[in-house]
């Protein structure tokens, strides 16, 4: 079990999403035709078709106009899966800076409804032009398996994604950054190290920013408060956190090392608390497998769980640390302060949640 810091603020609000973040919103998918791959591919599949075939061809739009919720990264990662290709994090974000600037945007996290983007370097990069695929991205970009027995199918236009791959995540490595947590050339790995973890343990990406937002203000690598250390709080003692780590002995070492190097020793916990083995992990059985893992045998949302020592105000039902902490009042406390410390505002969902959650402290504590 790992203890945490009393002193750990609290959070206040949580927002929408702004719109015009490209690079952490959702998008609208655009209507593809068939790579040449594909429709060679389909030729071979109908040899009655001979050389006497109408040849028909329909290209896909190289302009775009930007609708509600677009974004750079989603087009880029719609255009690529509409090839049955897939691309990592880093590369979504390479493709769509590119985007960028070849249409001359000087802010890639500002666009306009209305905006006319065009994605003819895109196509290129995507279709195998000029310059080739491998050198853009690299071994790690490859086709599907569906693309070697199927022909890319069109991506209907009436899908709108209404959210972007992790927003949160990439906040919170914007501001990790920003105060000197981790250096601008260690984003992208660090980026695709905590994707790589939530696909091996069955987490959201986006919480575990916000994990890391109560835990060490997002992902401090020297946050302690004298027992427990780093981005999730490895705590002293046997059988805990630093122990589980390999830094048993001198937990304080961790302190040490980078973010990128902390996040082998969270995979390595994880494995050890068997958070894959619980299934898809929400943000509550997440944040438990770090405070309490045995608290997360308690599936009903608002019965209190025991867990002792100090601990952060805002994980208390209603922010009261007299009052019993749940699985309810922790996801409240978890999204509240990943909002404050993100600048963001609650939504209306979460504005009710917060209402109940005070109605229940008020009701239990007179």
């Amino acid at each position: 079990m790992l203890t945490r810091d009393a002193t750990q603020t609290a959070a206040l609000s949580l927002a929408p999403a702004r719109t015009e973040n490209l690079l952490g919103r959702p998008v609208a998918p655009m209507s593809l035709a068939p790579t040449a791959f594909a429709q060679a591919l389909q030729d071979a599949q109908n040899p009655g078709a001979g050389t006497n075939a109408p040849v028909t061809s329909s290209p896909s739009p190289k302009i775009i106009t930007i609708e509600n919720g677009d974004t750079l990264i989603g087009v880029v990662r719609d255009q690529a899966e509409a090839r049955g290709l897939k691309l990592t994090g880093s590369q979504e974000m390479r493709l769509a800076r590119q985007v960028a600037e070849a249409n001359r945007i000087s802010n890639p996290d500002r666009i306009f409804i209305g905006q006319k983007i065009d994605l003819s370097a895109l196509e290129r990069d995507l279709s195998g032009g000029a310059d080739g695929l491998a050198p853009i991205m690299g071994a790690a970009l490859r086709p599907s398996p569906a693309l070697q027995t199927h022909a890319a199918k069109p991506l209907p236009q009436s899908v709108v994604r209404i959210s972007s791959a992790h927003p949160v995540l990439e906040k919170t490595l914007d501001r990790a950054v920003a105060k000197g947590f981790i250096p601008p050339a260690e984003k992208t790995a660090v980026f695709d190290k905590i994707v790589q973890m939530g696909s091996n343990h069955k987490f959201s990406p986006d919480d575990f920013a916000r994990m890391t937002l109560m835990e060490s203000d997002g992902m401090n690598p020297r946050a302690s408060n004298q027992r427990c250390h780093g981005i999730i709080q490895f705590c002293d003692g046997p059988s805990r956190g630093a122990a589980s780590a390999g830094y048993g002995a001198n937990p304080k070492a961790i302190l040490d090392l980078s973010v990128h190097k902390q996040l082998s020793l969270v995979d390595k916990y994880f494995d050890d608390v068997g958070l894959k083995n619980q299934g898809p992990a929400g943000l509550e059985d997440l944040y438990l497998s770090v405070l309490n893992p045995a608290s997360r045998q308690e599936r009903v949302a608002d019965t209190p769980l025991n867990i002792g020592g100090s601990q952060a105000r805002a994980l208390h039902v209603g922010s009261d640390t007299s009052a019993p902490i749940t699985r309810q009042s922790i996801r409240q406390g978890l999204l509240q302060n990943a909002a404050q410390r993100l600048g963001q505002m609650l939504p209306a969902s979460m504005r009710l949640q917060a209402q109940k959650a005070q109605q229940y402290a008020e009701n239990n504590n007179p």
